[in-house]
């Protein structure tokens, strides 16, 4: 059954623009992609408690186009988190121009690992509270 209410934390909002647009008129995936990789980051340096890099993205498949107007919403899950590693669940949503009507655009599992200053992989350690 599809989900027809983004899950996770809403963790980066921005709006689509012309220059974001491919010549069919329809905002670049690559772009939507890319936002995605940054929410995941702010998530993954907010558990790491420290630095973070992308190591891994798993099966993306664009579900909807976007349009320039839209307000992209990316909302990040951290579903595992290993001695070095998270995984997180990240899903796009296109909250449509002038409308409160949401699309799912895509959605993916991205991988990244705690880093230390020299680049090296540390361990993420516990959660702050």
């Amino acid at each position: 059954m599809p989900h027809t209410a983004p899950r996770g934390s809403l963790t980066l909002r921005i709006s689509a623009m012309p220059a974001d647009t491919n010549a069919n008129g329809d905002i670049f995936g690559g772009w939507v992609m890319a936002r995605m990789d940054q929410a995941g980051g702010i998530a993954a340096v907010e558990r790491a408690s420290g630095r973070a890099v992308t190591v891994k993205v798993d099966e993306m498949v664009f579900l909807a186009p976007m349009r320039v107007g839209d307000v992209l919403e990316v909302y990040t899950d951290v579903t595992r988190v290993g001695r070095t590693s998270m995984t997180i669940r990240i899903e796009a949503w296109a909250m449509r121009f002038q409308t409160i009507h949401r699309d799912k655009v895509t959605e993916a599992t991205f991988t990244f690992v705690a880093i230390d200053e020299q680049g090296r992989p540390r361990p993420v350690g516990p959660v702050a509270g």
